[in-house]
């Protein structure tokens, strides 16, 4: 049986994965997201289980509230650790399972360089874009507040750190044509296409 090809997708928050998903995903390529198979793994009552007795301080009503445990886990970078520690690896597992139903696909993972695990696909593309339009776009599409952005940019990797990984990078100027030719540049570069 021929091995599928997975390639990881990441970048910071705002930098453009879900448009370059989007992009992949209508020229007909299976793409996975591990945002949206965290959001699956909320209605799952075993992982609510465990998130419970993890952040007791966290509940409502005897339930985890996202709410709460999100407030606490980007201000407190213990209790991230612990999150990270639980939601990680059930997330990969349900990630790289569905990727490998696929002769080819692609999983956006926004930790991947922080968590070490790009070793687990045949290649990375990486995003970067500027930080204003970053912000920009996530204030925009989430209706966060500046320094709600920031916190959760301090918790990623630094887009600069970007030079030097092996990866196929994609510098982002927010322009739909840059994702674009960014994408069948990719698909080249991976040999997809």
């Amino acid at each position: 049986m021929k091995q599928s090809k997975k390639i990881a997708i990441t970048g910071g928050i705002g930098s453009g994965k879900s448009a370059l998903c989007a992009i992949l995903r209508g020229y007909g390529y299976a793409v996975f997201s591990c945002d949206e198979i965290s959001a699956r793994l909320w209605t799952d009552a075993a992982y609510q289980r465990r998130l419970a007795g993890e952040f007791p301080d966290c509940l409502t009503d005897g339930a985890i509230d996202k709410g709460k445990l999100t407030k606490k886990v980007f201000s407190d970078a213990e209790a991230r650790r612990r999150l990270e520690k639980i939601a990680h690896p059930a997330i990969m597992e349900r990630l790289l399972g569905e990727m490998s139903a696929h002769p080819v696909s692609f999983g956006e993972v926004p930790l991947l360089f922080e968590e070490g695990l790009e070793g687990q696909f045949d290649g990375v593309i990486a995003l970067r874009r500027p930080v204003e339009q970053r912000i920009s776009s996530v204030r925009a599409r989430d209706g966060l507040e500046e320094g709600e952005i920031k916190a959760r940019m301090a918790a990623q990797l630094d887009a600069s750190e970007l030079d030097g990984r092996n990866c196929f990078l994609i510098e982002n100027d927010g322009t739909p044509q840059t994702l674009e030719r960014g994408a069948m540049e990719a698909l080249r570069h991976f040999g997809i296409i």
